[in-house]
């Protein structure tokens, strides 16, 4: 339950950044009158992502267990891929999100009100589809009932109250590091249903190895105690893994999470924000200069062009 609800969360506080950043800047920009097309399409990009959620839950239903094991395994992998990709993409794009979307905002506004609905669209659908996918294979790869599904759904609705405090104003977290410990958990979560995925892909017969057991701890483990059940919702452990199941575990999680947590990255875009600011420190010291400081007080030119006056020139002298 705990794997669903950070991925519940996770997924949702990302397109609620989203909605949020698109809503406050037609806010602040004083265009209220294209929030009801960017409505519409985030209305629309939900419906998408909850009906597309069922036609995976419901349509697998008539199909053979060869065919539900089948396609279950290759969603787990296509799932896999997609959060893969997502945490390094949020890790690197985290700081220039706001920038990237206004840019976007500002065409749509330029095209009409059909570019308003798609940008927001596609904005939020992206995120949908990939939180309906991952979620689902989370679900079948746990195979807990409905307790996964509601681990991701209050997962859900508590990114929907973060994201309203979010725009209220109300809470300021360090959102680069909060994608970060997130993402490695996720890393973790997603090798799990990976794992599970190849499972499904050797009881479709479709990879071999079934009975390879690489070890079984199913006394010491049992699947039905609360430990079996809470490593089985957190981590999608099996009691009794098939070799494949070890190795594309261990392939998987291993370099990816030492790839996501290296510090190179940070490094980086340290030395590139070191750099960036030789260039603008001259212009903003400048324009202070010239017109004052940014909280609105005198430059420094003012400042000293006051104190002479006070020290040397009479009362209502000249300006000069």
């Amino acid at each position: 339950m705990f794997g669903n609800y950070l991925i519940g969360l996770r997924e949702g506080l990302e397109a609620s950044l989203v909605v949020c950043i698109l809503v406050a800047y037609l806010v602040k920009t004083g265009r209220r009158d294209a929030l009801a097309p960017v409505w519409l399409g985030i209305g629309a990009a939900v419906l998408l992502s909850m009906a597309f959620g069922a036609l995976l839950q419901f349509g697998s239903r008539s199909m053979t267990f060869e065919a539900q094991e089948l396609l279950g395994g290759s969603l787990s992998i296509v799932a896999v891929a997609l959060v893969t990709w997502m945490v390094f993409w949020m890790r690197r794009t985290a700081r220039h999100l706001k920038r990237e979307l206004h840019g976007k905002l500002d065409a749509a506004l330029a095209m009409g009100t059909t570019a308003l609905v798609v940008t927001a669209f596609l904005a939020v659908g992206r995120e949908g589809l990939e939180t309906a996918l991952f979620v689902w294979t989370a679900v079948e790869a746990t195979d807990d009932g409905v307790r996964p599904l509601v681990g991701a759904v209050l997962g859900l609705l508590t990114a929907v109250v973060l994201g309203w405090l979010f725009y209220r104003g109300a809470l300021r977290i360090n959102l680069a590091r909060f994608f970060t410990w997130t993402g490695g958990m996720l890393v973790v979560v997603a090798a799990g249903v990976l794992a599970y995925g190849f499972h499904d892909l050797q009881e479709a017969e479709f990879l071999p190895g079934l009975h390879d057991r690489a070890f079984d701890v199913s006394e010491q483990i049992p699947a039905d105690s609360w430990y079996g059940t809470l490593l089985k919702g957190v981590f999608n452990f099996q009691p009794d893994p098939t070799w494949v199941q070890v190795a594309v575990w261990a392939l998987y999680l291993v370099p990816t999470l030492l790839l996501f947590l290296a510090p190179g990255k940070v490094t980086a875009n340290r030395a590139a924000t070191e750099e960036s600011k030789p260039h603008e420190t001259p212009a903003a010291t400048s324009h202070a200069d010239h017109h004052g400081g940014a909280d609105g007080t005198a430059g420094s030119g003012d400042r000293v062009r006051d104190g002479a006056r006070r020290a040397g020139d009479p009362a209502g002298g000249g300006q000069g």
